[in-house]
């Protein structure tokens, strides 16, 4: 009988903090219940924004919060080789091209176009104009050899003409994993999202995908604030033949004036916390998980 296999993979670009303590404790807790198995991943393709002392310094955090995990990590920055040959399989099926804009030539494109009327995705960010997308193919070359800068998207709406698959995934109701409903993936919300930047072959999307395949992925348990990225992966997943895994978009952990935690804005991270002597029962008392 195959293993339930859950997953806690934390960027490095900075602390941990008490919503990256709860989403890991909710998977060692849920696989747990589910006698499975426990990965942890560093996911750390920002070269330029993960570090080290970052990473040195999740494990020094789980490692506090009573975390175990099996080895060996997976690190993402070691894997950009086969991340290279999906995006190649990506643009030998013409389903990616390369976008050119910069972001003050989509913003002067939406202003004369469409203003506040341009649709925008899940995030609020306007969607990608379709410029790139019938650029002829010698012009595209011509502006690669030229180093122009761009990014490889996908074509969304070319991506879900090939499938007759079903787009919609599993996600579970609580965490005791009792209840389930089906969730209809609506990826062409997102317009064609970044799935490589010229010098780093991979983004997000296309790496968690891979990642979760290649690790045997069974159970993905992480923040509400993915859920509508969930419909992009589907839609990856089915391209690549990929199985899905079943997914738990928990609550987010908020701070004290209703905003969700973020490394970007310095909120009380763990190691601070470790360092002013808080015991770990009263971070799970914290978090609602004693």
């Amino acid at each position: 009988m195959t293993l339930l296999t859950f997953r806690f993979a934390p960027s490095p670009n900075g602390e941990l903090h008490l919503g990256h303590a709860y989403a890991a404790l909710l998977n060692q807790e849920m696989a747990a219940q589910a006698d499975g198995r426990l990965l942890l991943r560093i996911e750390d393709i920002d070269i330029t924004r993960c570090t080290p002392e970052f990473e040195a310094g999740i494990f020094r955090d789980l490692e506090w919060l009573g975390l175990s995990w099996e080895r060996p990590v997976r690190r993402q920055s070691e894997h950009f080789a086969e991340y290279r040959a999906v995006l190649d399989r990506l643009i030998a099926e013409e389903l990616v091209y390369p976008a050119f804009m910069s972001r003050g030539e989509i913003r002067a494109f939406i202003a004369e176009t469409g203003g506040r009327d341009w649709p925008r995705d899940p995030d609020g960010v306007p969607l990608y104009p379709p410029l790139d997308k019938a650029l002829p193919v010698k012009e595209r070359k011509r502006r690669i050899a030229d180093n122009v800068p761009f990014a490889w998207r996908l074509d969304v709406e070319a991506a879900m003409a090939r499938l007759a698959a079903d787009l919609s995934w599993i996600e579970f109701m609580d965490e005791t994993m009792s209840a389930t409903r089906t969730v209809a993936a609506q990826p062409q919300d997102w317009g064609d999202v970044i799935v490589a930047r010229r010098d780093i072959p991979t983004s997000y999307h296309l790496a968690v995908v891979l990642d979760d395949a290649l690790q045997g992925v069974s159970h993905v348990v992480r923040g509400q604030d993915l859920y509508s990225a969930t419909g992009v992966q589907r839609l990856l997943q089915e391209l690549l033949g990929h199985p899905q895994p079943r997914y738990f978009h928990h609550r987010l952990i908020l701070g004290p004036d209703g905003r969700k935690l973020s490394k970007s804005f310095r909120d009380t991270g763990l190691a601070a916390l470790r360092e002013a002597g808080m015991p770990v029962r009263d971070v799970k008392r914290l978090l609602e998980l004693d």
